[in-house]
């Protein structure tokens, strides 16, 4: 691959990326950035400041340095986009709110730790380094947090409340921060140095317990934030601004139109009059579609991601030979998750997708997982992500490494597995249920958190009256076939995370628009395999900079 010669604005791109891995350590850890895997960012508000400071003056920056070629030219929408919503969300009080059960402060912290490598005594020297900066990053948001409470936007107390529970197990005897290093074979005075910051970092979530208890009777109440926050949100997570009303009544069609599809594909597997969840209950009890154990499941995953990129290369898509190793993981938490995290710029860290097991699950249904190993594989997360890693040399660090937009990731994720099913790879009747109980439930959420932080009218069937947290439970019960207890975490997800779950379904709705636009420009000359390259070469942007952007290049 030729490389392309660094523009001026690149320049400007790269010592963004620069400034961001000083802010943010968090960060440098996640793009293998070195020198900064010791350190924890500031969540205090003075760090909150200096970021948006950052993104203020690269956009400064951005406007006075000239375009040069085409890549110049998403560049500088893209920084803009970005850039600009950074520093409005920061002046509406928003980074000081963070605050939900699944991508906040309280959990980033934590979480960082799962990238970090463990095989050496300097490795652990490091996370050692790194679990001592615990107490400060905790004690900056836990300033924040009250700002957030004295000034607003404030979380609400339902959040409150979910953080102090999850700032409590962190604190506990037996939390992470104790059993991370306990098998590690550590010389005497690193083993101590480990305990001794392991049990700051406990104190440390002691601290943030209290602090949360302290503000929860000041926290607002309802879970909705309102029409012009949300529409402030919905523009973070998909880089485009939306008709909301218009979207969430799409959503409701969407939702009927899977219902319906599912049900048809009940009546192929099990005969006329099998219900859709009669039929999901029937694929569960299937022995030929279930595995036992997480190593079983693990190996599973491996060989379906294996098969899918051998069979996807050099046919519909265009994937170098770095791209074609995924590792695929059980992760060493245990909220029932299921992410991918990208690979090092140098690809010494491969793309990994990972898999957290709840306890006590033992039992796994292919036929619900083929879809979710598409979305966060290939044609998924990793050919996404890796692909725009492997175009360091042609973008910049910022477009390859640092620039993501919910809306394009996620609806990529979700455009992909329709196109793993319109291609061939869920022909089987329960994979294709599988795929279509992972859209049934996406569009629900688009349905579900609009109308919640909307305030907008209840349908009758679910209560009539002003869409809510309490109206919202049975709705999305009766569209999510999965454990109880994962319904509620996604429905505290929603309510807390604003804009965020609809960005998916909205995403691939936006994704298959940019496709057919393109489609029709080139009318028979259309060739799919070159959509795709040209749509992943540009890396994750914004939604409205994407189609502007594929408009513009042949």
């Amino acid at each position: 691959m030729t490389t392309r010669t660094p523009t001026p604005l690149d320049q400007v791109a790269d010592a963004y990326v620069d400034t961001l891995v000083r802010l943010s350590p968090i960060v440098a850890t996640h793009i293998g950035a070195p020198g900064h895997d010791h350190e924890l960012d500031d969540f205090s508000p003075a760090g909150m400041a200096a970021k948006a400071d950052a993104a203020r003056e690269a956009l400064r920056q951005v406007e006075a340095t000239e375009i040069v070629d085409d890549v110049d030219r998403v560049t500088a929408a893209a920084m803009r986009e970005r850039l600009g919503l950074d520093v409005e969300l920061f002046e509406a009080g928003e980074d000081y709110a963070q605050l939900n059960n699944i991508a906040s402060p309280l959990q980033g912290i934590r979480d960082i730790f799962d990238l970090m490598p463990t095989a050496t005594t300097d490795h652990w020297e490091v996370i050692a380094a790194r679990m001592g900066a615990v107490p400060a990053a905790v004690d900056g948001y836990i300033e924040s947090l009250r700002l957030a409470v004295d000034e607003g936007p404030a979380p609400a107390v339902r959040q409150m409340e979910i953080g102090i529970a999850q700032a409590e197990e962190l604190a506990g005897e037996g939390s992470f921060w104790r059993t991370f290093g306990a098998s590690a074979d550590l010389p005497e005075s690193l083993a101590a140095a480990l305990a001794a910051n392991a049990d700051g970092a406990r104190a440390a979530y002691a601290r943030l317990a209290e602090a949360l208890r302290d503000l929860a009777p000041r926290a607002p109440k309802a879970d909705g934030v309102g029409r012009d926050r949300y529409q402030l949100l919905s523009r973070q997570f998909l880089g485009a601004t939306i008709d909301l009303d218009e979207t969430y009544e799409w959503g409701r069609e969407e939702l009927a139109r899977i219902v319906a599809e599912q049900d048809e594909v009940a009546h192929q597997l099990y005969g006329d009059g099998t219900t859709a969840d009669e039929a999901m209950r029937r694929l569960d009890e299937d022995v030929n579609r279930r595995l036992h154990g997480t190593d079983a499941l693990q190996r599973w995953m491996q060989e379906t991601s294996d098969a899918a990129i051998a069979a996807l290369a050099g046919t519909h898509f265009d994937i170098a030979d770095p791209i074609r190793t995924l590792e695929c993981c059980i992760a060493p938490t245990q909220n029932g998750g299921i992410y991918y995290t990208g690979p090092t710029d140098d690809f010494s860290r491969p793309g990994r997708m990972w898999w957290s097991v709840p306890p006590g699950v033992e039992d796994f249904g292919t036929w619900r997982e083929k879809t979710t190993v598409y979305h966060e594989g290939v044609p998924g997360h990793h050919l996404q992500i890796a692909q725009a890693t492997y175009l360091s040399g042609q973008l910049n660090r910022w477009r390859s490494l640092i620039c993501w937009v919910s809306g394009h990731g996620e609806g990529w994720a979700l455009y992909a597995e329709r196109l793993m099913e319109q291609l061939g790879f869920l022909d089987d009747p329960g994979d294709r249920m599988g795929m279509l109980d992972a859209q049934r439930m996406r569009a629900a959420r688009v349905v579900l958190d609009i109308g919640v932080h909307l305030g907008k009218p209840a349908p009758d069937e679910w209560g009539g009256g002003t869409w809510d947290g309490d109206k919202a439970w049975p709705f999305l019960k009766a569209n999510v076939n999965m454990a109880e207890e994962f319904v509620r975490f996604e429905l505290d997800r929603y309510l807390g995370w604003p804009g965020q779950a609809p960005a998916y379904k909205v995403g691939q709705r936006l994704w298959e628009q940019a496709r057919d636009e393109a489609a029709a420009r080139a009318g028979a000359a259309f060739d799919l395999r070159n959509f795709h390259r040209r749509a992943l070469d540009l890396g994750s942007v914004g939604l409205d900079v994407l189609r502007d952007a594929l408009r513009h290049t042949a």
